[in-house]
């Protein structure tokens, strides 16, 4: 009974030893699949850390290219005045087609001419420019000083106005060359003229080939061409010439100005002949002489100084009459002392006129026209000493 009672019990133990085993068998299978598992899994990437990167701003887009700005204008004076290119023209060898071939000789001969009358303006040009330029530093120079006060008669002013005047004589004697040149080009106007005729007379000659008309009206385009040029040559160098003189004149007048200043000391201004224009009044029936003691003068000089200074006053008064009336006219009276015996009033009416004869000097150095200005004389017995006194009309 007993025997039969343990038999499940071994059974059972029997049964659990068995489940033991196995699971103690399966555990380490199961760690090795693990680890398999775990040498087979990749390992995980090392993360790096990097500064945040701005992103580049988007390029701008390329400026489109301006647009061509016109040439600027070309200045007075400047034109170069260079012929067109003559083509070559293939004989044909008919009539036509040597006088042609004469032609065109006859067309490079007047460029040449032309090239060369182009090149002497140029040259002309250049060096006026520059004793142009050489005379207005030192004039520039010379009214700097004038401008503060310096002594009467200065030598280092008197030199650079000996300087000044040879700068512009230089100028002024361009003009005589222009002349000449405009003779000369006037010379190949009237030889352009006469091509320009014959070619186009060539078309009517007979025994021509087609070829040769057309030569024909190539060589007449670049002689109409050439006439052009010289044309605008001519008429350019017409206007160098009369600007030229204008300059002259003016820049003499005031140099002449300029030499009063320089004997005073002082600055005084430009030429009175550049404020002075139009028909001035008549001058009086009676004359200048009887205006005296009747009008107010203009300005009353009294010479009781051996050397009395009134350039720069006498300039002043003047200058603001003509700038109010560009057309007056003045009248300069000598009045002398009527006191005293016969000998003492001649020498003082010599005297009065002599002072007179100066001041119409002084005035014309200024630049005054002589055709603005009259001389008289008198005797008053209301003045003490010798007195020029200027009228306005």
């Amino acid at each position: 009974m007993s025997k039969r009672r343990s038999l499940p019990f071994r059974r059972t133990a029997v049964v659990a030893g068995v489940l033991m085993l196995a699971a103690a068998c399966a555990a380490p299978q199961n760690d090795r699949n693990a680890a398999d598992d775990s040498a087979q899994a990749p390992a995980p990437e090392p993360v790096v850390e990097t500064a945040a990167v701005p992103e580049a701003a988007p390029a701008e887009p390329a400026a489109a290219p301006a647009a061509d700005s016109p040439p600027p204008p070309q200045i007075l004076g400047t034109t170069d005045f260079r012929p067109p290119t003559v083509s070559n023209m293939r004989p044909t060898g008919t009539v036509v087609g040597k006088k042609i071939e004469s032609l065109r000789g006859d067309l490079l001969r007047l460029q040449g001419d032309l090239s060369s009358e182009n090149g002497q303006l140029q040259t002309l040009r250049v060096s006026a420019r520059q004793f142009a330029g050489n005379y207005h530093s030192l004039k520039a120079a010379m009214n700097a000083r004038l401008q503060v006060g310096t002594t009467p008669g200065n030598p280092e002013l008197v030199a650079q106005w000996n300087q000044a005047q040879s700068e512009l004589q230089q100028v002024g004697a361009s003009i005589a060359a222009l002349n000449t040149l405009a003779s000369q080009v006037s010379g190949t106007a009237s030889l352009a003229a006469f091509l320009l005729e014959s070619t186009s007379t060539t078309f009517e000659l007979r025994g021509a080939v087609e070829e040769d008309h057309r030569q024909l009206a190539v060589l007449e385009d670049e002689v109409n061409k050439t006439v052009v040029i010289i044309d605008r040559l001519l008429n350019e160098l017409t206007d160098d010439i009369a600007r030229t003189q204008n300059y002259f004149a003016n820049e003499r007048l005031n140099l002449t100005a300029m030499q009063v200043a320089i004997d005073n000391g002082e600055y005084i201004g430009g030429s009175l002949a550049n404020r002075s224009y139009g028909v001035p009044a008549p001058a009086p029936a009676g004359g200048a002489a009887s205006q005296v003691g009747q009008r107010q003068p203009l300005a009353v000089i009294r010479f009781d100084d051996p050397d009395v200074q009134y350039e720069q006053a006498l300039f002043t008064v003047v200058g603001s009459a003509l700038e109010r009336r560009p057309n007056a006219a003045f009248d300069i009276v000598a009045v002398s002392p009527s006191a005293g015996d016969a000998a003492q009033v001649a020498l003082d009416t010599t005297r009065s006129r002599r002072n007179a004869e100066g001041v119409l000097r002084t005035l014309t150095s200024m630049g005054l026209p002589a055709d603005r200005m009259t001389l008289s004389a008198t005797s008053s017995g209301q003045v003490q000493v010798s007195e020029v006194h200027v009228y306005v009309r």
